[in-house]
């Protein structure tokens, strides 16, 4: 049977809602909100698989077949593209997350999936990548509190700590550091609107060039658009590359 190109295959789509049916959102809801998490999930819940599933059948066109993706501050809303890329494109997911609590439900859910989140720091990851994914992380309110205001134009120039804001824009320099340095050039990078100038700083650092995608798509839970970044050219070549590392280290 033909696939459809709009939509995930009928045996992912599968796969997907039986792990999101898996999930215990009552864990889930404290992750997630300081209150009311139960009827955030119950909003969200339906509309974070959808959304989920049509940026993963956006995804499905940009990656080549057996490479390997790193995705850092990974969740609930990046299921259905990291299942995708395993059943659609045969390819190696790394998902990396520092809510412990978090992993522990996603793994729990995960179980009939050949996929493991980590609850450790993505900067320590192995190996080399042709993807790298960095949505909602390098501007989460948690734990950049002093940075992420001026990230969404919010900021209060009486109230900024500039000592703290220096810190925190140092970590996530380092993390955007450690994370572009294990990615092939060229390579994808999938992030969001607000975080694009972190990689655009690493890249004019290290002239590397680069090319932001013009069209953007919606998210369900932080609700910061989604776009895709094309790090160097040649991204075939890069794919290679990966395949075979992948190779070595299988």
């Amino acid at each position: 049977m033909k696939t459809n190109p709009a939509q995930l295959t009928p045996a992912t789509s599968r796969l997907v809602a039986e792990v999101y049916g898996r999930l215990d959102y009552g864990a889930l809801a404290p992750v997630y909100c300081y209150e009311g998490g139960d009827e955030f999930w119950r909003v969200k819940r339906g509309l974070c698989q959808r959304l989920g599933n049509r940026v993963a059948v956006l995804l499905r066109k940009k990656l080549p077949r057996h490479g390997r993706s790193l995705y850092v501050g990974a969740g609930v809303a990046e299921l259905p593209a990291l299942i995708m890329e395993m059943t659609e494109r045969d390819r190696a997911v790394e998902p990396y997350n520092l809510r412990r609590s978090e992993v522990v439900t996603l793994n729990r859910a995960c179980r009939s999936v050949p996929l493991i989140f980590r609850a450790v720091d993505a900067g320590g990851a192995k190996g080399l990548f042709d993807h790298l994914w960095m949505v909602s992380v390098l501007n989460d309110p948690e734990r950049f509190p002093h940075l992420s205001p001026l990230s969404y134009g919010r900021s209060n120039p009486l109230t900024l700590d500039p000592a703290k804001f220096d810190r925190e824009r140092r970590i996530v320099r380092a993390l955007v550091a450690r994370c572009m340095g294990k990615l092939v050039k060229p390579g994808l990078v999938t992030t969001t609107t607000e975080e694009v100038l972190w990689i655009a700083e690493w890249c004019h650092r290290h002239r590397v060039t680069y090319r932001v995608g013009t069209r953007y798509y919606p998210t369900a839970l932080v609700g910061d658009p989604i776009c895709f970044i094309q790090i160097g050219k040649n991204y075939q070549q890069a794919a290679e590359k990966v395949r075979q590392h992948r190779s070595r280290i299988a």
